[in-house]
């Protein structure tokens, strides 16, 4: 892919878009009628992940969010953040940005490897807002309407959007009828607002969710909200949606579609062996496996500790074992009673030891059985900390590595002439001599030439002396 030439990526002026199937036709035909969906996310949903949710029931995954700007500018940006394969499908590509040229450049290079492509309007991070693009740009119809036209009027696949909610629910209908309007093939509707977010993130919305489903023709999704299989059930009939994405249950359970929460270190184990397959960056595996192990590692500090510490993804494999074991011998104890949460707020709320996959309670109050809650409470930051600080570690020592590679790589080949006297300096182009300024000098003294490119006159110097001395008056006696 990175190998593309420059000619695919420039804008064409004639629509590629006639002929390919749209609406429920490209639903049905090109996507296979998905009902579970894996969503976009960053750094997150890379090839072996979409893989091991595809093993566990997903229907249809995307990719993570990728920056137009960087994919259409950058090689290395593409060949290190973009992988996929023959069995990767069906398969939706997410790009952010804000101007229509630039997404559709980075849609050139990926029409060929995807089934369709998807513009990040739901985006609400801090880094969003100072880029200018995701929900940030959702009061911008003007530019987004731009933006998803040139789309489906240029690429060969058809492209979809993912938007946030406004307050106003009148407001969110006329926006997606706007991208409806505009070519938009499949909305994502995340049934939450820009500033809900973090501690902020609260409950989303279905009642606008089924508002917009009633107000357009093109197949959509739910997003927002699901925590164990029954909730998928629940969502499609209060939303009448054709599908639901899932994203922060997805890391937690990759087997919710399965409506099985099997034991953590198989989950894991399985997923180390993809990652192995389609060499996965460790930086992605290792923020997995945390995870994977959050609710475990609340409880089991000092294998938390363990992962921490790692720097490469056998050392993750060897720390596998030891969590493995361990975890394998409190299973066999039978303790079911054994839990890290529980959550009065939630009626549904299922109660499981510490190493089955559960979904995580971000925003409730989490109890023990001890009833020591605030303990607890600093037990989950100290997992999200070890494992920011982990990620960070290891973007550390990435860079640190390409460092070294760049140190110790050959010196590159000349590509200059040597000069013919020192063979060391370049030689100049334009010099009589074919020499570097110094050897060229020596040389026309020497020799008695010119050299206009050192400005070296020798020679004329030599004659313009002869030539006074010859007009000079002969002395009288």
């Amino acid at each position: 892919l990175a190998g593309d030439s420059k000619k695919k990526a420039v804008v064409s002026t004639q629509s590629t878009g006639m002929g390919k199937l749209g609406g429920y036709e490209f639903y049905k035909k090109v996507l296979g009628s998905p009902r579970y969906v894996v969503a976009p996310m960053v750094d997150m949903s890379e090839l072996a992940w979409r893989e091991l949710s595809r093993e566990y029931g997903a229907h249809l995954c995307y990719t993570p969010m990728f920056h137009s700007a960087h994919f259409a500018e950058s090689a290395n940006y593409r060949r290190e953040n973009f992988q996929t394969c023959p069995s990767d499908r069906p398969l939706i590509v997410q790009f952010c940005g804000n101007d229509p040229v630039t997404v559709l450049r980075a849609a050139r290079y990926v029409e060929g490897h995807c089934d369709a492509v998807d513009l990040n309007l739901g985006c609400p991070q801090g880094i969003a807002k100072r880029g200018h693009y995701g929900a940030f740009l959702q009061d911008e119809w003007e530019l987004i309407a731009n933006i998803v036209s040139l789309l489906h009027k240029e690429l060969s696949i058809p492209v979809t959007c993912k938007i946030r909610v406004f307050e106003d629910v009148n407001k969110t209908i006329a926006y997606a009828k706007m991208m409806e309007a505009a070519g938009c093939q499949l909305l994502t509707v995340h049934g939450r607002t820009r500033e809900m977010k973090g501690p902020q993130t609260g409950i989303a919305d279905w009642d606008q969710i089924r508002a917009v489903r009633e107000a357009i023709k093109i197949p959509m999704f739910s997003n927002g909200n699901i925590l164990y299989f029954e909730d998928i059930e629940r969502c499609i009939e209060a939303t009448g949606v054709d599908g639901i994405m899932t994203a922060e249950t997805n890391l937690f359970n990759p087997a919710l579609f399965t409506g099985q929460n099997p034991k953590v270190w198989e989950v894991v184990d399985r997923y180390l062996e993809i990652a192995e397959k389609h060499k996965t960056n460790f930086i992605h595996v290792k923020a997995h496996v945390f995870k994977l192990y959050n609710i475990t590692f609340q409880i089991k500090h000092h294998l938390r500790d363990l992962l921490a510490n790692v720097h490469k993804v056998q050392d993750i494999v060897d720390a596998q074992q030891i969590i493995r074991a361990e975890l394998q011998e409190d299973a066999q104890k039978e303790q079911p009673d054994v839990q890290v949460q529980r959550v009065e707020t939630c009626p549904n709320f299922k109660h499981f030891p510490y190493w089955i996959c559960q979904p995580y309670f971000r925003s409730t109050r989490l109890e023990a059985l001890a009833g020591d809650s605030k303990k607890i409470e600093t037990d989950m930051e100290a997992t999200l900390q070890a494992e920011r600080l982990a990620r960070k570690e290891a973007k550390r020592e990435r860079k640190a590595a390409l460092y070294q590679k760049a140190l110790l790589k050959p010196a590159k080949k000349r590509k200059y002439a040597s000069c013919q006297g020192c063979h060391q300096n370049p030689k100049s182009d334009k010099c009589v001599q074919q020499m570097c300024k110094r050897c060229c000098i020596a040389k026309t003294v020497e020799l008695v030439m010119d050299c206009v490119k050192h400005n070296v006159m020798a020679k004329s110097r030599f004659e313009r002396i002869n030539a006074q001395k010859n007009e000079s008056p002969i002395a009288t006696a």
